[in-house]
């Protein structure tokens, strides 16, 4: 497993201080540390996005922060702006490489599906990655799902089908289901999700005409 490394710096502006900071292409970020109070610090936007998107969010990770001597931490948790897609703010969890950590380990989907390809169905993806609890050190950066295996609209892909690394302890439940292909709408289908659901207006009324409450005042009008 190829190691990453990252350089952080302390941080001294908070609140609404830190939009100066991304106006610079510094990120605000904070470290939890193990059995240690939270750590400020803020990091070079280009080599953080270089880095989170080779390790992703279950690779360990060095930081170092203001030169020290790194730390073994994850990335937990990303914040993006909607509108740009831009990273805002990143939590990273500092590790303690001989206890074992809970973490989400993404879920990667190969090969082609006989049932899409084939017979015209959807891939239909129910989650995309499973929970595990293992030593920092064994953590991987993704499990991955040969989806060719769906050669039928009955076939399906549970946790229980995954390879996983023995160093791995899957905390999903084995009969979870992973991906599957659904079948193509048939015509009669598709005509009836086009038809309107007309309401029965005389329940609606029915509704109205009910003996109103002891106490209960007639809704206020407003213009």
């Amino acid at each position: 497993m190829p190691e990453f490394f990252l350089e952080a710096q302390s941080r001294t502006v908070s609140g609404r201080s830190v939009q100066s900071l991304r106006r610079n292409g510094i990120v605000p970020a904070v470290v939890y540390g193990h059995s240690s109070a939270n750590v400020v610090i803020q990091l070079d936007l280009p080599t953080l996005q270089r880095v989170w998107q080779a390790a992703g969010e279950s690779t360990l990770i060095d930081l170092s922060i203001d030169k020290q001597t790194p730390v073994k931490a994850i990335i937990q948790e990303v914040q993006r702006d909607p509108a740009t897609n831009r990273i805002l703010h990143v939590d990273f969890h500092q590790v303690k490489m001989t206890e074992s950590i809970e973490v989400e380990i993404p879920l990667e989907f190969t090969g082609e599906a006989p049932a899409v390809k084939e017979l015209g169905g959807t891939l239909l993806k129910v989650i995309d990655a499973l929970n595990v609890e293992c030593l920092p050190g064994d953590l991987i950066k993704e499990i991955t799902v040969d989806i060719s295996v769906l050669k039928t609209f009955d076939d399906t892909i549970h946790v229980r089908d995954l390879t996983v690394p023995a160093t791995l302890t899957v905390k999903n439940n084995p009969d979870e289901i992973i991906a599957q292909v659904e079948a193509p709408r048939t015509e009669e289908e598709l005509k009836a999700l086009e038809e309107k659901v007309e309401v029965d207006v005389s329940q609606v009324e029915d509704v109205d005409k009910k003996p109103k409450a002891e106490g209960e005042e007639e809704p206020a009008v407003t213009t």
